[in-house]
């Protein structure tokens, strides 16, 4: 999302109100023509693009048709990257995908290669990618520049005014995205994207792939896989997307699951008082967020942050408890000390939208949209989202907003795909019990759709993105199956259970200084898991 944690999937029923599924004439997300072999296309032609990071990462760019059923026809861009093998013996490439839709995969390349361990790597050619619509691909999408831009209207419509100006906004949104895109909007769905990566397979001159998908970019995996069983040599999927709820009953699952976490980041602040002074029981940290909120939507801060504005900027504390201590600071130095500078640099940290999110964002509806029916009776919604409220107040109409373009999106909605797959080798799953973007039963439900999967657990683990965050144990299972190909077994649902990762320690900081922000950034700001969870963003 904003990037927002949003991976989810499916093998959705489709509900009721929900438009028909385009019949297969019209395209539906059945396998697709293949496109030119690839003895017929040209080599990949590869640059450097190193960066004091990534001192060995190199781009490319790759052609593949807009319309898989017409591979002679129009022609898209995608861009690449990769992390050449140094082994004697190569195992072929591994696809990085980190989610969204609409995230950027080509920094992820360099990450996987540098976190993996060394003789691992080395035996890979570490590819990211830019799916269709993304960042450095052509033509990449941006429906409406600023759609973000504070001040917006505050997302909970207690009032028919906040409900009209939202609605007012998503409709322009949608509007906007078919006349700029109209004759994309079509061709942007996860099959298309998974045919995509068979594209590049080809281009890359390899007969399978090896694949490492997070949040939606699980999803994808399982599409591609799908569709082309026979090239797949290995899958890692992490942090599991819910084949039987994409995507809007996967939308009202993470209300549910975001709320939880918000309640777990006020325990957490409740526990180290001492520090935050916000009070020493949830429930008092609870009272003064609500107070917050409710100051914020009067008089926002800066005259950037309202209600909506705050949202954003915690929610990716639902998906990563790494960034837990700079949020607290920023709440206490706006609740006990009335200041909001750094409340103002949080958002601008964690909830502002640049062009990049702007691009992101379009990608993510335009997929998501596609990819499934939506109701497109607003007053389903309405009554959906308040009775998710009850339960979640947290996150579910901002969350809600943010996926009600579909509701009104130019474009007919396909049927998704069934990932339901027997005829894969060994696919390893990873996924935290306590994951919010994407809850813990859809790993479960993807794990019984994939004959001979293997699903590893971090019991209790919170976090959305698990392998190469610092977790030794899982990162064990992860490495040893690139290197082998053998999974972990076990009678029971999980095949392998971790522990998770400690909680975060809080800021070092007094009261006082806390409201002044942050001196400098934690020490976790620059470790591993933060730079993984900067590029997974909170979409996916």
């Amino acid at each position: 999302m904003r990037k927002r944690a949003v991976a989810v999937l499916g093998t959705a029923a489709v509900l009721s109100g929900m438009v028909t599924a385009v019949p297969s004439a019209a395209g539906t997300a059945a396998p697709a023509a293949a496109p030119r072999p690839a003895a017929e296309r040209a080599p990949v032609k590869w640059t450097d693009c190193s960066t004091d990071d990534y001192p060995t990462l190199q781009c490319a760019t790759v052609k593949s048709p807009l319309d898989h059923d017409r591979p002679g026809g129009r022609q898209i861009t995608l861009a690449l990257s990769r992390v050449p093998h140094t082994a004697k013996k190569s195992q072929g490439p591994l696809l990085v995908n980190p989610g969204g839709p609409g995230g950027s995969g080509r920094s992820l390349a360099g990450f996987v290669a540098r976190s993996l361990p060394k003789d691992v790597a080395s035996q890979y050619d570490v590819i990211g990618f830019d799916p269709r619509g993304v960042g450095a691909s052509k033509p990449a999408l941006d429906c409406k520049p600023g759609y973000f831009d504070p001040v917006r209207p505050d997302s909970l419509p207690a009032g028919g005014g906040a409900e009209r100006a939202n609605l007012a906004r998503v409709k322009d949104f949608a509007e906007s995205c078919g006349k700029k895109h109209g004759s994309l909007l079509r061709y942007m769905d996860s099959a298309s994207a998974a045919e995509d990566m068979d594209v590049i397979r080809q281009q890359l001159g390899a007969e399978r792939i090896n694949y490492l998908g997070y949040s939606y970019g699980t999803y994808l995996g399982a599409v591609y896989a799908k569709l082309h069983p026979e090239r797949v040599r290995r899958a890692v999927f992490d942090s599991v997307v819910d084949p039987s709820g994409v995507w809007y009953e996967n939308n009202l699952g993470q209300n549910v699951a975001f709320e939880s976490r918000q309640q777990a980041f006020t325990a957490w602040i409740a526990k180290h008082d001492a520090t935050y002074g916000l009070g020493g029981n949830p429930a008092e940290v609870e009272a003064k967020w609500t107070r917050m909120r409710q100051a914020l939507a009067r008089k926002p801060a800066g005259g950037k942050v309202g209600a909506a504005e705050l949202e954003d900027t915690f929610l990716p504390g639902g998906y990563y408890n790494g960034y837990w201590p700079d949020l607290a600071k920023a709440f206490a130095a706006y609740a006990n000390d009335g200041k909001t500078a750094p409340l103002v640099d949080a958002y601008q940290k964690f909830g502002a939208v640049d062009a990049a999110g702007d691009n992101g964002y379009s990608v993510y509806t335009a997929v998501q949209c596609r990819d499934a029916g939506w109701p497109r009776d607003w007053n389903q919604w309405r009554h959906d989202m308040w009775r998710s409220h009850a339960k979640a107040p947290f996150i579910t109409w901002n969350n809600a907003w943010y996926n009600a373009p579909c509701a009104f999106w130019p474009t007919r909605s396909l049927q998704p795909t069934d990932v339901t797959n027997a005829k894969l080798p060994p696919v390893l799953l990873f996924q935290a019990t306590e994951d919010a973007a994407t809850p813990y039963e859809g790993a479960v439900s993807l794990h019984h759709r994939l004959r001979g999967s293997s699903l590893v657990v971090e019991e209790g683990g919170a976090n959305h993105g698990v392998t190469l965050a610092g977790n030794k144990c899982l990162d064990r299972h992860l490495a040893d199956y690139l290197d082998t190909g053998k999974v972990p077994r076990s009678a029971g649902v999980a095949d392998a259970i971790c522990d998770p990762l400690p909680e975060p320690e809080p800021a070092k900081a007094t009261r006082a200084a806390s409201a002044n922000g942050p001196e400098k950034a934690p020490a976790s700001r620059g470790s591993q898991a933060a730079s993984l969870h900067d590029l997974l963003g909170h979409d996916s």
